[in-house]
């Protein structure tokens, strides 16, 4: 659950801020004086909150100066500067001295929580990018990451290996949660740009104004609110490789750019008339029929042949049963090691409970169903109550057979479970699902949940 410091001298501010946001899923801690969230920082450069949402005008510290030591302790931390129409300028100032970006006073709730949410995101995706670069500078090879005994993905992991050494782009398919990303990393480490970036975007978690300039990057003054010159994703991953997760979800105009990108090994900036040359391989996942798209018109025929050059298909979790037992076993090492708790395994109706269920949700359903178990655990085994697998594990544990019910069905029955499992907390309630907020909105509608807690 993200951490957020609040620093402002006005009360009924800090009220406002600490109900708002706690509603919405996030911690809070709030400081009336700057003294006070310098003195909470301390003196290292250490990370003990994810954003400062920090007011530019205190009474007990020039709002830069706290600015630069806010800088210089946590310098991986984004600070959002809070300003009165006044205060504009002080705002712009505290923009190139390194603030992340600005709101001014008074706000609407949802232009906040928009921009948290995208800050978050962004700042996720930057910390996998980080990992990702120091496992290869350990020469790890990543192969522990991919957990696996069926002949099913033996086959996708092979190929995978094999095509790794060539440079051409990669077109991944399968459902949400069938490790596409995993794949996609593998082929990065095994191939000739290893050395290289590797950079991960979800077009799916970013409207289309926000994805341009998350790929293109974007110099001052091309849009509102472009306040700094930013480097873009396919400057971050020149040399290497870029991962586009969820290519279906691309907009006609951003696939013509990307076209662009593929053909003629150049972009623009937004904003900016010069193209840059950049070298980069893609590989792309959908979990979309993309001839379909082509079809309808939603997909352009011409980007989809440049990017399926070699194709991967990657079977969901219930045509590779094998891989359950491995994989729960590994999620459950993960989660004990982190939660620091002695659960060592599965009693034999648990486990058959995990064999027999479908997972609609595919290996990232079964990472939660498993982290969630190990919460609630108190022995050392895990048992069948402990598994939120609906009415399907009674059926399952009397007939010894999965119940013919819809993916849908099981879907929606699965996000009710997670929903009244985070008291109807949406933002953690994505986090559990491994789904963007967006997503999750979409699946609500969908399924007619509505906002009321349902049952």
């Amino acid at each position: 659950m993200p951490t957020i410091f609040v620093c402002d001298d006005e009360a009924d501010i800090l009220r406002y801020l600490d109900k708002l946001l706690r509603a919405n899923g996030y911690l809070v801690e709030t400081f009336p004086r700057a003294t006070d969230l310098l003195a909470r920082l301390g003196t290292g450069t250490g990370t003990v909150c994810d954003v400062i949402l920090q007011d530019v005008r205190m009474p007990d510290m020039d709002g830069l100066q706290v600015l630069k030591l806010v800088r210089e302790r946590c310098p991986q931390v984004p600070v959002v500067i809070m300003t009165a129409h006044g205060t504009i300028d002080d705002a712009v100032n505290a923009i190139k001295q390194g603030a992340y970006d600005y709101i001014t006073k008074p706000f609407p709730k949802e232009k906040l929580l928009g921009m948290l949410e995208r800050l978050l995101d962004h700042r996720r995706l930057a910390e996998e990018n980080r990992r990702l670069r120091e496992e290869l500078q350990r020469g790890s090879s990543g192969s522990d990451s991919i957990i696996f005994r069926s002949a099913a993905f033996r086959e996708v992991y092979d190929l995978t290996l094999q095509v790794a050494e060539s440079d051409a782009n990669i077109l991944i398919m399968g459902e949400s949660g069938t490790g596409k990303e995993l794949i996609a990393g593998a082929l990065h480490r095994n191939s000739p740009r290893r050395a290289m970036p590797f950079v991960s975007l979800n077009c799916a978690a970013l409207s289309d104004t926000l994805l341009e300039s998350q790929l293109f990057g974007h110099v001052r003054g091309a849009f509102t609110g472009a306040v700094i010159n930013q480097k873009g994703l396919l400057e971050e991953a020149d040399g290497g490789t870029l991962f586009l997760d969820e290519i279906g979800d691309v907009s006609q105009a951003v696939q013509a750019k990307l076209l662009r990108v593929i053909q003629e090994k150049d972009f623009i900036v937004l904003g900016s008339t010069r193209p840059r040359k950049v070298d980069v391989r893609f590989v792309a996942a959908t979990n979309k029929d993309l001839m379909n798209e082509v079809r309808d018109g939603r997909f352009r025929e011409d980007l989809y042949y440049r990017l399926n050059v070699i194709s991967i298909s990657l079977p969901p979790l219930r045509e590779r049963r094998d891989d359950i037992e491995p994989l729960a076993m590994h999620f459950l090492d993960v989660s004990t090691r982190r939660m620091r708790k002695g659960v060592h395994g599965f009693d034999d109706t648990a486990l058959r409970m995990l064999l027999q269920y479908d997972w609609p949700g595919n290996v990232r359903e079964l990472e939660n169903v498993i982290e969630r178990a190990v919460i609630l655990a108190r022995g050392g085994t895990i048992t069948a109550n402990l598994l939120p697998l609906g009415n399907r594990k009674e059926a399952a544990a009397k007939t010894g057979s999965v119940p013919m019910v819809g993916l849908d069905e099981v879907e929606r029955q699965h996000i009710v479970s997670v929903l009244k499992e985070t008291g109807f907390n949406k933002s953690r309630t994505a986090t559990v699902l491994g789904i963007s907020r967006k997503t999750l909105d979409r699946k609500i509608s969908e399924y007619s949940l509505g906002d009321e807690r349902v049952e």
